[in-house]
């Protein structure tokens, strides 16, 4: 039986449960632990071990007592994330608790829980804390903050990296599985390229923001740290999907792998463009580093194109010095103009530059990056994904302390313009430097191949092989395509709703990669199904709605993970993968279509599932 120091991955704690292990007894060890071995800057609040064990004990009831593993693992399917310890930054609301951005003077206390944190809970997740951060989320350095600023898990001497500074560290120590941040301007990928961990920051509107307090409310995500890929590919989707609370919601499938679309040439080689004038400190050891990175990409037979990154730096001046900074001043105006001592002098001064600026200049801006976006989302016609490094060096404490804003300008080249691009990014351990420093990469793709990205994630860490944050265990799963799986095998569960269901045309695609049934099953009341219109074999187009879906028929099967990619390649526009939820509150991928192609396209929904409407059509025909 496995101690709970051991336990770092979700598949580690999977497996405890299957084997039998009580959460209260996981949980409870784990809690007190961390009283008293986890670093206090990490923490701003550390749950009382009582208010886990009762948490705990919660889920045990859950599981049939005596249960044989069947049994259990059906509890473990409908709550994949059950019994796992988490954390989430202190500007993301928890139920009962308090919440104050690094501020104390700012806190409230919230009614309800922040969306992610609800849908974390209910898929069985357990809240240990919530961590530190650049006060309300203002920097890339982790060192704004009254509670002082954690050090990188490598280094005591160097940053954390911010803003979401404690969730990484949590993470990179292990004291948690997975844990929350934010993402604006770089702050779920800079401490996890410091900290040797995966930082997963989603496409804008793919997470709910609904219960996080702003930092510049149309750009701001809520990131994943992880200390694999398949791990944040999990609790990724755990969280997507529309929600009503939140206004700048917006959910779309993508991808489930990166492809070499250029010339659309079987086996072409993906192509990554890298920048062609990389700005690295080589003090800290970043250019060598960088040349590995390179080096490893192309053993994984990849083609490195060298880019102008010109116009994305030219989009990253606009989040700072631009109007963007006023969405921050709408959240402290107020604190600024009655207790302005409560706020840290770095933050104050960034903030404050928008009390010169006019609503010409958000303008002038928003018409800049629109002119823009063209010449920056043509990058893509060039190459399938971008490879950046995460930072392009890794300060010490008192050279931040010496130039707190230079510092932290400097440490958003590579990142700043992510989200006003409204692209996906993921952060992942690359190598280590000649000091000994973790050397982190950031691969960046157009909205919506945040699977995709999760996929490539999953064959990087493998290739790459390093220690699991500072814990200096290896990477303990090297499937590379095991993303979001349970259980834990060599299957991809895959849910089907058309020409790929049982005795359809298309089932054979299915039958001849090996692939199961594993249930027949319905999606939650919460979609539409649409007839394609002009497509051989005729197929639906299935879409999640906010209001009026229905339960539709579906089969579930257990695609083998050796055939999984050359499946999807079969799948065509305007199908992508995406995350559906069943009616019996499992969630499992399957294939969800663009809003685009549904407009034309007859509701079918009320026939309840695709072969009851292809039989009332022949009925009909027939007479």
């Amino acid at each position: 039986m496995q101690t709970e120091s051991t336990l770092l991955t979700l598949s580690d704690w999977r497996q405890a449960y299957l084997r039998g292990a009580r959460a209260a007894d996981l949980l409870s060890a784990r809690a007190s632990r961390l009283a008293s071995d986890s670093p206090a800057r990490a923490w701003i609040l550390r749950l009382s071990a009582q208010s886990v064990a009762q948490r705990a004990a919660e889920l045990d009831a859950l599981m049939p007592a005596g249960a044989d593993e069947e049994a259990r693992r059906a509890v473990l399917v409908r709550l994949p994330l059950f019994g796992v310890p988490f954390a989430v930054k202190d500007n993301i609301d928890v139920a009962g608790l308090p919440t104050t951005a690094a501020c104390p003077e700012h806190q409230k206390v919230p009614a309800e829980c922040a969306t992610v944190v609800q849908r974390l809970l209910e898929a069985g997740a357990v809240l240990i804390g919530k961590t530190n951060l650049d006060q309300f989320a203002t920097g890339l350095v982790g060192t704004r903050s009254p509670h002082g600023g954690p050090a990188s898990v490598f280094d005591a001497g160097r940053i954390s990296g911010g803003s979401s500074s404690g969730s990484a560290v949590a993470v990179g120590r292990a004291d948690v599985a997975f844990a929350l941040g934010t993402d604006t301007a770089g702050s779920g990928r800079v401490p996890a390229g410091f900290n040797q961990i995966v930082g997963l920051k989603p496409t804008p509107g793919r997470v709910s923001t609904a219960g996080v307090l702003p930092a510049c409310r149309t750009l701001d995500c809520v990131s994943i740290f992880a200390l694999t890929a398949d791990d944040a590919a999990v609790v990724l989707q755990v969280l997507e999907g529309p929600d009503t609370r939140d206004d700048y919601s917006q959910f779309t499938p993508g991808p489930a792998l990166l492809q070499a679309r250029r010339g659309a040439v079987l086996g072409a080689p993906l192509r990554i463009g890298v920048p062609a004038e990389p700005k690295l400190r080589a003090q800290d050891g970043y250019d060598a580093a960088w040349d590995a990175a390179c080096r490893q990409a192309r053993s994984l037979g990849a083609e490195l194109v060298a880019l102008d990154f010109q116009v994305l730096h030219e989009v990253a001046q606009l989040l700072y010095e631009g109007p963007w900074v006023a969405e921050r001043y709408a959240v402290l105006e107020q604190l600024l103009r009655e207790l302005p001592q409560a706020i840290d002098p770095t933050v104050a001064s960034v903030v404050r530059k928008a009390e010169s600026q006019r609503a010409v200049d958000a303008f002038r801006a928003q018409y800049r990056l629109q002119q823009l976006r063209r010449p920056a989302q043509a990058l893509f016609e060039q190459v399938d994904v971008l490879m950046t490094p995460t930072a392009p060096r890794h300060p010490r404490f008192e050279e931040v302390a010496a130039d707190p804003v230079g510092v932290n300008s400097e440490l958003g080249t590579y990142t700043n313009f992510v989200n006003l691009l409204g692209w996906s990014a993921l952060a992942l351990p690359a190598t280590h430097t000649a000091q000994g420093l973790p050397f982190g990469v950031t691969f960046i793709a157009p909205a919506n191949a945040d699977a995709a990205l999760a996929s490539w994630g999953a064959c990087w860490q493998s290739a790459c092989a390093l220690p699991m944050g500072s814990t200096g265990v290896p990477l303990q799963r090297p499937d590379p395509l095991a993303a979001a799986l349970w259980p834990a095998t060599d299957t991809l569960p895959i849910a089907v709703v058309g020409a790929h269901l049982s005795g359809l045309p298309l089932n054979g695609q299915l039958l001849e990669r090996g692939a199961t049934l594993q249930s027949k099953a319905r999606t939650a009341p919460r979609y539409r199904l649409h007839a394609l219109p002009g497509t051989t074999p005729p197929k639906p187009g299935l879409q999640r709605v906010a209001e009026g879906g229905v339960g539709i028929e579906l089969e579930v099967w257990n695609m083998p993970m050796s055939q999984v990619g050359s499946f999807l390649s079969l799948i065509p526009s305007p199908l992508g993968l995406g995350s559906i939820e069943l009616e019996d509150g499992r969630t499992v991928h399957g294939f969800l279509c663009e809003s685009h192609a549904l407009r034309d396209a007859p509701d079918v929904s009320a026939h309840g599932g695709w072969r009851a409407f292809l039989a009332a059509r022949s009925t009909a025909g027939a007479h």
